[in-house]
């Protein structure tokens, strides 16, 4: 079921003592990595306008060291 999901098999099922309906979950509950990807892309860019000028310039100093 992994694969549905983008994610490589056994990540979920492999997992020792994990029953059937924990697995599926768990599938249930989490994010498609592919589906988080494009909300960071979308939403990242918008963040970072609003951000005030001083922030954004810590942050562009952090993120660049």
């Amino acid at each position: 079921m992994e694969w549905m999901m983008g994610l490589p098999a056994g990540h979920v099922t492999g997992v020792p003592g994990l029953s059937r309906a924990a697995q599926l979950k768990a599938l249930g509950n989490g994010v498609v990595p592919q589906q988080a990807s494009a909300a960071l892309l979308l939403l990242l860019p918008r963040l970072w306008e609003q951000l005030h000028p001083e922030l954004r310039e810590q942050l562009a100093h952090v993120l660049a060291a």
